[in-house]
């Protein structure tokens, strides 16, 4: 019989309403503790307590524009723990974007559309 382990995982949207419903998803559908943050900055803050997955908005700054992008708090993200497994969540159906952000070590780009939310309760299930 196989146990599944419970991961730890930030959410980092600026978007506080999608935060708060893929955060619900995500505890409705697994045992994971999540965590949400609105700005790159503050999850930086928070990344001494080591997640397993960083769910990460490509366009972190559309609400202040003083605040890092996505690709800006990958690399940071990257730098401090090349471990954390990153998937960038993003409107952007752009192919070179999505390529961009794997290249900067993103496990996985998903488009913001319907399946959003099942996708990444799949992908997360399926990180070691």
């Amino acid at each position: 019989m196989s146990r599944k382990i419970v991961k730890k995982i930030f959410v980092v949207d600026d978007n506080e309403m999608l935060s708060m419903a893929l955060e619900d998803y995500i505890t409705r559908k697994t045992m994971h503790e999540v965590q949400v943050y609105n700005t790159g900055e503050e999850c930086l803050k928070h990344l001494r307590e080591q997640p397993d997955v960083v769910i990460l908005d490509f366009n972190l700054n559309s609400e202040d524009k003083d605040a890092a992008n996505g690709m800006e708090i990958l690399q940071a993200i990257k730098k401090i723990n090349k471990f954390i497994h990153v998937i960038m969540l993003s409107s952007q159906e752009s192919y070179g974007t999505a390529l961009q952000t794997i290249n900067k070590g993103a496990e996985e780009y998903v488009i913001k559309d319907e399946g959003a939310f099942e996708k990444v309760v799949n992908l997360i299930d399926g990180l070691n």
